[in-house]
């Protein structure tokens, strides 16, 4: 285990207790609400998600690139984020509220405008406070990121699922959120002025600095943003709300995966922005292979378990009333190998914010495109393939976009070997699994059990076998995760690599 993994480990270990309570936020609200007002929810949260990449404007992410390298200044940096994000919120509040009526018009739901005014001041309370982890992985305080991570999240999936319970309406839900991003901001506030202390003061050479990074990057995630999410978005406004249920449960991003690839990305970041800055571009190529190998190790068995349990997951989560997102969900599980190549992270070390812009820009445009040429031709599924192709292609542009400018020759440019020996025992178990699980009759709780066995069990084999994993990585992740509660004891420390 190199030392990108351990600290990510750490972040990852926070994460999983945040996953382990947040993904059955929607498993509870589906069996609360009928399938209207369930579709109704995931729009209100679908605007959320949308506001809340725009108005961050690139800020936020930017200290993932500013504090690790200034020192002192570090708390200007943080200050300027801070009242960037104030201000572009109260505008995001303002332009919500006052634009009620029309986006609920748009999205084809009249009934959303009464929530909206809500959700805007949900995405300002939450907007600045997403600095906080930001500035604790950082600062490299792993420790304090993970457990922050897991006791936040527990209590967000507190508030959105006690107020549905106990009054079955959407908009006592909301007002739980709201009280619970109040929260969070203030403790956000404590503890950035505790870490910088009194350099937590803006700085207008700062905010240049910042804004010529930020910007780039702010409008890449906007054209990002809405690349990812156009296809919700054409869903809702061509189909009623019952049909666009149906879509965002087969559209299911299973925590996982940002469980492992986010953390591994950050810290990736941080460890590169060293080495970049001093031309190092044979120790940036090391970790990104590293990286990439060990990322498919995690997401290429995650697809295969995802496909052989398709109908379980759903079924099990969302009740039989959802089998029409079985098919949806086994075409969007594809976007679980997207997170093994970390392009945007290695870009933004490269300062290739710009290239990002363009990037994205590609994916909005051939994805709009390809709706406006397709859509009408093919029943709904046909959006999740769309969106999960267009994908694929930006992610080729940026991985060419890094082989050029670390002048990596194409035969080191990616572990080959591992990636297609991966590949191959993925398919392979998946293949066995599929041609036993017709004989299988027990409950969907055992055959999902069974069947999550049988694949775990043969792709591990094969992995060993053919020497993907190797033993001596398998002890060594094992080892890793035994020694994380001794390694954390003391709260706050930085982890050495």
């Amino acid at each position: 285990m190199n030392s990108t993994f351990k600290p990510a480990l750490l972040l990852m270990g926070g994460r999983m207790v945040a996953f382990a309570t947040t993904f059955f936020i929607p498993v509870v609200l589906v069996r609360v609400f009928d399938q209207t007002e369930f579709g109704t929810y995931k729009q209100m949260f679908l605007v959320y998600a949308t506001l809340l990449g725009i108005l961050q404007l690139g800020m936020a992410e930017s200290l993932y690139y500013f504090i690790p390298l200034t020192g002192d200044k570090a708390g200007r940096y943080t200050a300027n984020t801070l009242i960037v994000l104030a201000v572009a919120g109260s505008v995001g509040l303002a332009l919500i509220t006052w634009n009620a009526p029309l986006v609920a018009g748009w999205i084809g739901n009249n009934a959303l405008a009464a929530y909206l005014p809500g959700v805007g001041l949900y995405v300002l309370l939450s907007v600045i406070a997403i600095v906080l982890e930001i500035v604790m992985t950082s600062r490299q305080r792993f420790f304090t990121t993970a457990a922050t991570y897991a006791i936040s999240e527990m209590v967000r999936a507190a508030a959105f699922i006690f107020p549905a319970l106990l009054t079955g309406r959407l908009e006592w839900l909301l007002i739980g959120v709201i009280a619970y991003a109040a929260v969070r901001l203030v403790v956000t506030v404590i503890y950035v002025f505790r870490e910088f202390g009194g350099y937590v003061v803006p700085d207008a050479g700062a905010l240049r600095e910042q804004l010529v990074y930020a910007l780039p990057f702010a409008a890449s995630t906007l054209l990002a943003d809405w690349g990812s999410q156009f296809h919700q978005y054409a869903v809702s406004h061509y189909f009623d709300a019952a049909t666009f249920a149906i879509y965002a449960v087969g559209c299911l991003n299973v925590p996982l995966v940002e469980l492992v690839h986010s953390p591994v990305g950050n810290v990736m970041m941080v460890r590169m922005a060293e080495y970049v800055k001093d031309g190092r571009n044979d120790a940036v190529l090391s970790i990104w292979n590293d990286t990439t190998r060990k990322l498919a190790l995690v997401f290429f068995p995650m697809l295969g378990m995802s496909i052989v349990c398709a109908r379980e997951v759903i079924v099990l989560l969302f009740t039989s009333n959802y089998l029409a997102s079985v098919p949806i969900f086994i075409i969007w599980s594809f976007t679980m190998l997207l997170p093994v190549f970390q392009t945007d992270a290695v870009l933004r070390v490269y300062a290739e914010t710009r290239f990002l812009l363009y990037a994205y820009a590609f994916k909005l445009v051939a994805t709009v495109a390809l709706f406006y040429a397709f859509m009408r031709l093919f029943d709904v599924w046909f959006a999740a393939v769309i969106t999960v192709a267009v994908a694929f292609m930006t992610k080729i542009l940026c991985v060419a976009r890094f082989k050029r400018l670390a002048k990596i020759p194409l035969p080191d440019l990616l572990p080959w070997k591992s990636l297609a020996s991966n590949a191959a025992i993925t398919t392979a178990a998946v293949a066995a699994v599929l041609l036993v699980k017709p004989y299988l009759y027990a409950p969907t709780l055992v055959i999902l059990i069974a069947t999550g066995a049988l694949f775990a069990t043969a792709y591990i084999g094969l992995a060993l076998a053919s020497g993907v994993i190797s033993a001596e990585e398998w002890r060594a992740l094992g080892g890793a995760l035994q020694r994380i509660p001794w390694r954390t004891a003391k709260v706050g420390a930085p982890v050495k690599s």
